[in-house]
């Protein structure tokens, strides 16, 4: 599988996928993706949306009977806490970086549903109310070259 910037999440050498626990195996994995935005919305494409259950093939093969959906649930909710924790400074410049080395159409941004199911309210309102103050900024800088959906 490849996300943003042609990176493949799937180029680990089968000698050290062995040697490496599974949940190390996937933070390596996950930290191909530069950005912590990028890295939200592609956890959150590993949640389906009926079940709530997470996947992702590389999982369900690795060794060591962890269980998938609790590890990518985690990791979902780790990205997400450092993406509240940190500065709507820092938020813009990889949100940012995001949209440069995404490839996708700005005016489709996805992000009302990347917070995790596990995530409180406030931290959901946070999120919300941060990203769309971002996205307010990226319209001003913008003008008409980047919309926003729903507005």
């Amino acid at each position: 599988m490849q996300v943003s910037g042609g990176v493949s999440l799937t180029d680990h050498s089968m000698e050290s996928r062995s040697r490496r626990p599974p949940t190390e195996m996937w933070r390596a994995t996950l930290l191909q993706i530069p950005t912590l935005f990028g890295r939200l919305v592609f956890l959150s494409s590993l949640r389906d949306l009926e079940t709530g259950r997470y996947s992702h093939p590389s999982l369900a093969d690795m060794p060591g009977g962890e269980d998938p959906d609790r590890t990518l649930r985690n990791s979902h909710q780790q990205v997400f806490q450092q993406w509240i924790s940190s500065g709507l400074a820092d938020q813009k410049a990889d949100l940012d970086e995001y949209l440069s080395t995404a490839g996708g159409p700005r005016y489709a941004l996805p992000y009302r549903n990347l917070a995790p199911s596990s995530a409180r309210d406030v931290e959901r309102q946070l999120y919300l109310t941060d990203l769309e103050t971002l996205l307010e900024l990226l319209r001003f800088e913008r003008g008409a070259a980047f919309s926003i959906p729903g507005s």
